[in-house]
């Protein structure tokens, strides 16, 4: 597996953290309608009289709610904030940002919306009243953040008083997908569940419901050993008990975590930092598992673990670690899953369901987009036994199997009749933008670039700077006049976000005499006398923009909302050696269905020939190496190798003779067709061919035909584009188009800060 160094860990200052709950509006989540509410008649049929009518439908046919409300597709978080994450006992409104934040990923993972409700009371007979009588409200109930064993007494009831599922994501969560991780991590070291010994460190919520989900997967209880705080839980000890750990407590001499350890196959921590030692880890049996899974810190770190084991399998529950054992590869799924099928409950068989779907997951080939959000090459092993967040393939694989469980299970209200249409119908819901978009945002945190917008004139310029520096991506440098930056920034609503911006120009700079000099240096043998020079460095904020990027000023430059790129790139090209001569080009992106495909020329070069079609394949797969991608590139026309023959194809085939001679280091072919180079059924029919699977790069034969491909896949493929990337310039400068929104222009001061390109 291929790795790349550690990036520092983003920081979250309180100041951050709180802004960013207060800002744009305070809290996480707004409510939209669904329904045109612009007419007198809209809102007769959304209200009086035209409400009567579904009402009595569901008066009459209850089920009915599901086809005539939100309940099918809305879910309660509930807590009352008496185990608030690692804190505490925090109170019911002390937990609301957490459960507002839960909120925000079952919409964001699984497009479930959800509703957060905070429970001012510590009795659980109180609790359960009170989520009981809100049932009718909700496709589903999850319980979050209640402390043991109260959690345990508060979902048991509510399971049987309620017709909809009831899932306490503390426990079942975190057993789960600790499962799936099991099940790959038993699957890699050759051993069988039912045989294994397993040390369960932890006799809370989490703990219990992992030990007890792997017994009803097989795993046998006299090989299941579970310790606390007390030490190891036997058959008639009294000392710390309750009728939970009881179930589990086995008959054994062994009465310590230290004597548990000697040769246990599989240690399983959800306890405190240190709970474990290099000692216990080298006493374990061959080809350990360890699933170290305290929060914020694991009971023992991965590298103290393989000093010790080198043949250890370790899990934990951060993100900075391999292998992370993540709640949020669960719940939105099951919800989703559950939901869909109108389910009355999320039963053991569903949740077996779904961590055999990660587990199965992860032994797949990870998709491209995965490898650029994470700026790596991901493969299953021992460092990837569980998938990851951002895979676009839980959203379609795993609500199917939960699904499927409670359909065999008679769980389900309304069965799936053709889960091929219902699978494609999950595919649809999620935009694969917002994974890719997570990893380099990540890589922009940690670059902290000092980013030049140029046209500082522009509302939806400033709104992407205000946002880029509020996101903590580093210091946003806005060229215009204070004076106009403060009207628009005011109009925008954003008045506040005035003294958080530079704004930087001619006039207030000391450098303008550095730059006429350099730029005179340029461009005097160009046409162009001391006045030009002068008005182009004064009064042109492309050519300001640049000189203040070359000159080190910023990191880097975002232009191009408000003239179009040709012009942008002249004047540019004054500063920099920007054009086709010096091998500029532009590189876009599409992402579909899990695929991303990468297509140059799309900015720079009009009509290129093989020489400079090279260039554009090196500097795509210079772009494709930032973005964490392998570069397979084809060249591509309406020919394959020769046939039909045709000049204006010959050039494609000229091309990677070029690129022969220059011997570079990565996969190149052509000229083909574009089902040949994507469709390895295609490319078996040339079996002289040198690519080793689908392309992930096309260079085309011009740049129309890069931009009617391009802008083609965006309207009727219903891909995702991302670019034109400008690469193989000195400095890191992005080129947004004059459509573009405040995000877009947001995204592209992403890719610049990332110095993609």
């Amino acid at each position: 597996m291929e790795t790349t160094p550690k990036m520092p860990k983003a920081k979250i200052t309180k100041e951050e953290a709180l802004a960013f709950h207060l800002d744009p509006t305070p809290g996480k989540w707004e409510v939209q309608a669904t329904v045109p509410m612009t007419t007198q008649r809209d809102l007769s049929l959304a209200y009086s009289p035209g409400v009567a009518v579904p009402c009595e439908a569901i008066a009459e046919n209850p089920e009915t709610a599901y086809d005539y409300t939100n309940k099918g597709n809305l879910v309660a978080v509930i807590s009352n904030g008496t185990a608030v994450l690692g804190l505490g006992n925090l109170g019911a409104l002390g937990s609301k940002p957490v459960m507002e934040g839960k909120s925000v990923l079952f919409k964001r993972f699984a497009d479930v919306n959800s509703i957060d409700i905070e429970l001012d009371t510590e009795d659980p007979d109180e609790f359960c009243r009170a989520v009981r009588l809100m049932g009718p409200t909700f496709g589903g109930v999850n319980l979050e953040d209640i402390k043991a064993p109260e959690c345990f007494i508060i979902e048991q009831r509510l399971k049987e008083e309620m017709d909809i599922p009831v899932f306490h994501d503390d426990q079942h969560g975190t057993a789960v997908i600790c499962a799936a991780g099991l099940l790959n991590a038993l699957h890699i070291s050759g051993k069988k569940i039912e045989d294994v010994k397993i040390v369960l460190n932890g006799a809370g919520a989490a703990g219990i419901a992992c030990i007890e989900l792997l017994k009803a997967m097989g795993a046998r209880h006299d090989n299941c050993i579970v310790c606390d705080t007390k030490g190891v839980i036997y058959q008639g000890r009294t000392e710390g008990m309750n009728q939970w750990k009881s179930a589990h407590a086995i008959t054994t001499d062994l009465r310590s975590l230290e004597d548990a350890m000697k040769g246990a196959d599989v240690f399983l921590g959800v306890s405190v930092k240190g709970a474990v030692t290099q000692d216990m880890v080298a006493s374990m049996a061959d080809n350990p598992v360890i699933f170290a899974m305290a929060n914020p810190d694991p009971e023992i770190t991965p590298e103290e673990a393989h000093e010790v084991r080198v043949d250890a399998i370790v899990a934990t529950g951060r993100s900075d670690y391999p292998n992370q054992v993540n709640n949020v590869l669960g719940f939105p799924y099951l919800f989703r899953g559950a939901l869909d099928i109108h389910a009355r409950a999320i039963n053991d068989e569903m949740k077996i369901a779904c961590a055999h779907a990660l587990a199965n997951l992860a032994r797949e080939d990870v998709p491209d987009e995965v490898a650029m959000a994470y700026g790596k090459t991901l493969a299953f092993g021992r460092d990837y036994i569980i998938p990851t967040p951002f895979d676009p393939r839980l959203i379609h694989r795993i609500p199917p199997a939960v699904a499927k469980a409670g359909m065999d299970t008679g769980a389900a209200r309304r069965p799936i009749i053709d889960m091929d249409a219902y699978e494609l119908s999950l595919k649809s819901r999620m935009d694969p933008t917002a994974s890719i978009l997570r990893g380099l945002n990540a890589r922009a945190r940690a670059a902290q670039s000092r980013m030049i917008f140029a046209e500082g004139d522009d509302p939806r310029v400033l709104r992407a700077a205000v946002t880029y520096q509020r996101s903590g991506f580093g210091k946003a440098l806005v060229v215009g006049r204070p004076d106009d930056v403060k009207q628009k920034l005011e109009q925008a609503g954003l008045g506040d976000a005035v003294r958080e911006l530079e704004v930087v120009n001619a006039a207030n700079t000391t450098h303008l005499e550095a730059y006429t000099d350099f730029l005179y240096k340029r461009l005097q043998r160009k046409g162009f006398d001391r006045k030009d020079i002068y008005r182009l460095a004064a009064r042109d904020r492309h050519v300001f923009s640049s000189l203040m990027l070359a000159h080190g000023h910023g990191d880097g430059l975002v232009t191009g909302a408000t003239r179009k790129s040709a012009h942008v790139l002249d004047r540019i090209n004054h500063v920099f050696d920007a054009d086709a001569t010096y091998g500029a080009a532009g590189v876009t992106a599409l992402l579909h269905k899990g695929r991303i495909v990468l297509i140059g020329d799309t900015l720079v070069h009009e009509w290129p020939d093989e020489n400079d079609l090279a260039n554009i394949a090196e500097r795509s797969a210079a772009v494709a190496r930032h973005m964490g991608l392998e570069p397979r590139v084809a060249f591509v026309s309406f020919s394959t190798f020769g046939y039909p023959v045709s000049e204006r194809a010959e050039k494609m085939h000229r091309a990677p003779a070029v690129l022969d001679q220059r011997g570079v280091d990565f996969e190149y072919e052509g000229e083909m067709t574009v089902d040949v180079a994507l469709n390895v059924d295609q490319q078996a029919g040339y079996p002289f061919q040198r690519l080793t699977g689908p392309a992930n790069i096309l260079i085309v034969p011009a740049r129309h035909s890069a931009s009617i491909s391009t802008k083609l896949m965006q309207e009727m493929g219903g891909a995702t584009v991302i670019g034109p990337i400008l690469s193989g310039i000195d400095k890191p400068i992005q080129i947004c188009s004059t459509v573009s929104t405040a995000n877009d222009i947001l995204n592209m001061a992403i890719l610049a800060s990332c110095d993609i390109g």
